[in-house]
């Protein structure tokens, strides 16, 4: 199931998402106090039905409450962790919505090209040659840029346009940074992503924002501007 939540409809989605998860801890709940009731029964039966004359050995009849209360513990757990997965997965949407419109930098393996630009964004600890690469979803290179990084915070935008010129449309692209060694040799340098965020979902209790063409988890946003 997957909704999709505007500035105007984050309530919506919220109760969404706690109606999903309700149902799910719900669903454990009801086979673990099954389980309860059933083990309850027994116990019950086996005090009724024991032979006067041999009662059931202090020992053992100590094991079963013990079990008993055990089984007793989980329910009350799993109600209030259902709970509160409940409050914090509403949270995490009335959170997201409030960033529609608004440019987010993200963890993401691609970059989004919406509007014919997209940022990428690294850190190098020292002035070095890198070399930014992006592909298509088919993993063709199809731009590649080569330039000395800033020592500190670095930003690289792209246009849109492939090496041969020819625009491509908006969406998400595979991108990839290296850092050149003296001796020709790359390593990769960890980067991040901003676009704008267009609008958020909630798939099966999962939070995600759409950013354009890319899709990625509430917990890989870095920061949001304004």
């Amino acid at each position: 199931m997957s909704t999709t939540t505007t500035t105007g409809s984050a309530t919506s989605a919220a109760s969404s998402a706690s109606s999903a998860i309700t149902q799910t801890g719900t669903t454990a709940l009801t086979s673990l106090t099954s389980n309860f009731n059933d083990f309850l029964t027994m116990l019950m039966t086996q005090l009724q039905h024991q032979d006067p004359t041999q009662p059931m050995d202090a020992s053992q009849f100590t094991s079963e409450l013990v079990q008993f209360s055990s089984v007793e513990q989980q329910i009350a757990t799993n109600t209030n962790l259902t709970q509160l997965i409940t409050l914090t997965q509403a949270s995490q949407i009335e959170q997201s919505s409030d960033m529609i419109g608004k440019k987010a930098t993200v963890s993401s393996s691609q970059l989004v090209l919406q509007n014919g630009s997209a940022q990428v964004n690294f850190t190098t600890p020292s002035a070095t040659p890198v070399v930014v690469s992006v592909y298509n979803s088919a993993g063709t290179q199809i731009q590649s840029s080569s330039f000395t990084s800033n020592a500190g915070a670095n930003t690289w935008t792209w246009d849109g346009k492939a090496a041969n010129g020819v625009t491509q449309p908006d969406g998400a692209y595979k991108v990839a940074v290296s850092s050149v060694g003296s001796d020709g040799s790359t390593s990769a340098v960890s980067y991040t992503v901003t676009g704008t965020v267009t609008s958020v979902q909630n798939n099966d209790g999962t939070v995600t924002l759409q950013m354009g063409g890319l899709s990625v988890p509430f917990s890989s946003v870095q920061s949001v501007d304004g």
